[in-house]
């Protein structure tokens, strides 16, 4: 019997420690048979099937790396023998808020506790009815937007008695950020960290003005005596550099001390790579726990993946690359207080890239427009985008697996 195509596409959102640290990420599925659905939350079983059969096999890893990944389960799919499908040691079961308390869902939820599941309530606010559950659950995660941070005191105190952990969600700024912080809550999530244009603006320092220039050199072939000169000319980005290059593993392979070290491992086209990811680094020995960071690699790493099975782009041989660096460049806008035209004129990039991030116009233009609706989980505009693309559901999510595991890739 012939198979159809699994038309799905995954969102992904980080969740943070207290450090601001990547901890775990929530994951969403989506069935492009629902796109248009009035209530897309009710999924089949034949989706749930998928979702199932995607984690339990080789995505797992690939989505997550090694981090937990928290799913929403309907009432189906959490009553069904097929969890067993999961790898307990890397998934948090969320219960959503429009499961009913009865004693079936307690019964099962301790089932799954015993069999080593993590559990967590999803949108969740106070209610005696859940007392039973309180003692189960792992994690409760709080909305902002239903529970606003500044009514949050009483139930903080409410909880308080209870094991579980709590976590903010739809955490929008800064300033509900530190107000979760000292209301005690131990994970976050939210646009906050998921989206750059909310980081807090910063002139480009001499380093990142380093970078620039290194980079424009990369692309342009220079000399390895060139390459190390700008290196001695900013010893804070060499330290950048090399704190990045080494914070990955390579597999056994020994660690990097020098520039021309790095160059000589890695390669050129390599190096380019680790340049454009330093722009975002933080300066500590978590930088690759940094959401941006784990941002910028992902959109990049997607789009060059796309780039490489776009008809359109079909031999063009400059396409992934020039594709990869699109989606690098495109978050240095929000990071830094610097227009998108004067970065594309320093490094002289081509008149297709130019484009595409001051216009979003152009094939790599509508690839970082999918890559963005896709990272704000926007399945509606990304199947939108699909279609004059050409491109299959199956591939693009093999694109997402592949860039979400991005730093396996890059040693």
């Amino acid at each position: 019997m012939e198979q159809t195509e699994q038309k799905y596409l995954i969102g992904r959102q980080p969740i943070l420690n207290r450090g601001e640290q990547i901890c775990a990420y929530e994951l969403l599925f989506r069935s492009a048979d629902s796109l248009g659905a009035a209530n897309v939350n009710d999924a089949s079983q034949a989706t749930a099937s998928v979702i199932l059969n995607t984690l339990a096999g080789f995505g797992v890893k690939q989505i997550l790396g090694n981090h937990l990944g928290f799913i929403n389960l309907e009432l189906d799919i959490l009553m069904s023998d097929s969890l067993e499908l999961l790898p307990k040691d890397m998934v948090v079961l969320e219960l959503l808020e429009s499961l009913a308390v009865n004693p079936a869902l307690i019964q099962r939820c301790q089932e799954l506790k015993e069999a080593g599941f993590v559990l967590a309530l999803d949108d969740h606010e106070f209610s005696p009815i859940y007392e039973e559950l309180y003692q189960i659950v792992d994690i409760v995660k709080v909305d902002l937007f239903v529970t606003p941070v500044d009514t949050l005191e009483p139930s903080i105190e409410q909880y308080r008695s209870y094991p579980f952990k709590l976590l903010a969600e739809k955490v929008e700024s800064k300033e509900e950020f530190l107000k979760c912080l000292d209301l005690g809550f131990d994970y976050f999530q939210g646009y906050y960290f998921a989206k750059p244009a909310l980081i807090e603006k910063k002139k480009i320092d001499e380093g990142g003005a380093a970078l620039l220039k290194l980079m424009r050199q990369l692309m342009d072939d220079a000399e390895i005596d060139d390459i190390e000169k700008t290196f001695r000319s900013s010893p804070g980005l060499t330290y950048k550099l090399l704190l990045l290059v080494n914070s990955v593993s390579f597999a056994g392979l020994q660690k990097i001390q020098t520039v021309r070290h790095a160059i000589s491992m890695l390669g050129r086209a390599q190096l380019k790579r680790w340049v454009q990811l330093a722009l975002f680094a933080t300066d500590d020995s978590h930088a690759m726990a940094n959401p941006l960071v784990d941002m910028a690699a992902v959109r990049g790493g997607f789009m060059e993946q796309m780039a490489a099975a776009t008809p359109r782009l079909r031999g063009n041989r400059e396409a992934p690359d020039q594709a990869f660096m699109t989606g690098i460049l495109s978050l240095l806008e929000s990071l830094y207080d610097i227009p998108m035209h004067q970065i594309t004129e320093e490094l002289n990039l081509s008149e297709e890239v130019q484009q595409a991030l001051v216009n979003r116009e152009g094939i790599y233009g509508d690839l970082l427009s999918l890559a963005e609706a896709l990272e704000q989980v926007n399945f509606v505009r990304a199947s939108e985008l699909l279609g004059p693309l050409s491109i299959p559901y199956s591939t693009v999510m093999q694109a997402q697996m592949k860039a979400y595991n991005w730093q396996a890739g890059m040693g």
